[in-house]
């Protein structure tokens, strides 16, 4: 397989649109990688450079160590897995993996092993003889990939390859297209929107917004430590709860006054909030870090009222409010609520994440280990 290197690679669109900017990413050998994003922020784009179907304006891309910027996407020995599948209607299934091979004038013998090797791995043997027409989006999808993995390439790219199939067919997908990156040792690179896939599919994810990398990190690194506001919201469902606050001391202790609440911060915090004092700041809690008390006045519980109850089976998310501000929290599916309930959550402090009101950056340092641990 194949290391991807990206060095200050940018794009520019006629008008000055600049769609990437300056993207440092390293892929690691064997690695699944996953750009994820809100729509329009580059992360496609990315993709398409690295396969050649979109010039790179700046910086280099190394496949191997080697340059690409100018060599064509058929020499890249790339593979790519597009949204909408992309099959040739007219051909069997059969067809459509073998054509590739084909036009690389392959062996026949060899076409035919490559062909059954891939439908195997991908229990699609059975559809073999049959046209796109007579397939499942999730069996189509099936298809395009076996057309990827038939080339042996030294990288595959996968673009949004689930955003067409239904919710249950998107998890099923997820698992399968995990299980294929281990039983092929491959380098991956995969483009989606949606953070679950991300958090469940990658070793590493790469967090794009306008066209920026904000954070580069494991799933569970940029979860417990999000470099950013954008990244602590994006990574995480429901995402994190931002309530703004002012930084107080009182009697050597810090506390973080809303108006209708007031919080004591963990001590290890206590440091870093220091140059805050009497300011205004973000503070970040995550839904799963909210614990329901049936004590109304608990040492730093906040007193809030039930807007939406959402049972979701595994758990129930409940949308609440202060005074001023709304918060989400995921509660234990045997507790019963109603809609305009007063009720008291206790935020697990030390989970706490505060993030600067002008910079939206993180207040805490990152932790003494590595960044993708």
């Amino acid at each position: 397989m194949a290391k991807v290197e990206l060095k200050g690679v940018g794009k520019v669109y006629e008008g000055g649109v600049r769609a990437v900017d300056n993207a440092n990413i390293v892929v690691e050998d064997k690695e699944f990688v996953v750009f994820v994003g809100p729509s329009g922020c580059g992360k496609s784009t990315t993709l398409r450079m690295i396969a050649g179907l979109e010039e790179i304006t700046e910086g280099e891309l190394l496949i191997d160590g080697e340059l690409m910027n100018d060599v064509p996407p058929k020499d890249r020995n790339i593979a790519m897995v597009f949204q909408n599948y992309a099959l040739y209607p007219h051909m069997t299934v059969y067809e459509n993996m073998a054509f590739g091979l084909r036009i690389k004038k392959i062996n026949k013998d060899e076409i035919d092993k490559r062909v059954h090797e891939a439908a195997r791995i991908l229990d699609i043997e059975k559809f073999l003889e049959r046209k796109p027409k007579a397939l499942s989006g999730g069996q189509r999808q099936r298809v395009a990939v076996g057309r990827a993995i038939v080339r042996k390439p030294k990288v595959f790219l996968f673009d949004e390859p689930l955003s067409n199939l239904d919710a249950k067919l998107r998890v099923q997908m997820r698992a399968e297209i995990s299980g294929l990156h281990r039983r092929l040792n491959a380098t991956m690179i995969y483009v989606t929107h949606d953070q679950v896939e991300a958090m469940t599919m990658a070793d590493k994810i790469v967090v794009y917004k306008d066209g920026k990398i904000q954070q580069t990190g494991s799933p569970l690194h940029l979860y417990n430590h999000p470099g950013n506001k954008f990244v602590a919201g994006f990574i995480g469902s429901p995402p994190m709860n931002f309530l703004t606050v002012k930084v107080i001391q009182e009697d050597g202790a810090f506390f973080l006054n809303e108006g209708s609440f007031k919080l004591k911060t963990d001590p290890e915090h206590a440091e870093y909030l220091k140059k805050y004092t009497d300011k205004d700041i973000y503070f970040g809690i995550r839904p799963e870090d909210l614990t329901f008390s049936e004590d109304s006045g608990a040492p730093n519980g906040i007193s809030l009222k039930i807007t939406v109850v959402e049972p979701l089976g595994a758990d129930t998310t409940l949308w609440l409010s202060t005074k001023t501000q709304g918060m989400v929290a995921r509660t234990d599916p045997s507790l019963t609520f109603k809609i305009g309930d007063e009720v008291c959550f206790i935020p697990r402090m030390e989970k706490a994440r505060y993030f600067d009101r002008e910079t939206e950056l993180t207040i805490l340092p990152p932790p003494p280990h590595k960044q993708y641990a």
